[in-house]
């Protein structure tokens, strides 16, 4: 991490972080980031001995600053229950993708860990950041 003045400092992922309570070793977001709800389906996996596929629903880590200027997000989360097993989800978003009146979201393109000899792919587009917000 990166100190500036006043107590303030720059975490790896670009947000500014401040002394808690004067204490030496913690420090609190400066003010918090936006988030975006995620909630989609894996594709079917084990298609010929037991297809099935998972959901999951899921708040993004806050935004994370980018060397090129713009910003992504952390998914980190645990599919549903099926038939003795879950799997998880350990992604970042891609870059934001604009959709008018200053907002925007996010793909998301991978697999989740292997559990009971197999895994899913899932993509899916993140929900709009600030759905009700003023523009």
């Amino acid at each position: 991490m990166k100190f500036e003045r006043n107590n303030i400092k720059i975490n790896k992922g670009g947000l500014k972080m401040k002394r808690c309570n004067n204490r030496c070793d913690e420090f609190e977001p400066v003010q918090q980031n936006h988030t975006h709800e995620c909630e989609e389906s894996t594709k079917i996996s084990e298609l010929s001995s037991a297809p099935h596929n998972h959901r999951f629903a899921v708040i993004t880590g806050e935004a994370i600053a980018s060397s090129c200027g713009g910003h992504y997000h952390t998914v980190e989360c645990r599919t549903d229950f099926y038939e003795d097993h879950y799997h998880i989800l350990t992604d970042k978003t891609g870059p934001a993708i604009c959709v008018g009146n200053g907002k925007h979201v996010h793909f998301v393109d991978g697999v989740t860990n292997v559990e009971d000899c197999h895994r899913h792919k899932y993509q899916f587009t993140t929900l709009i950041n600030d759905p009700i917000g003023c523009v």
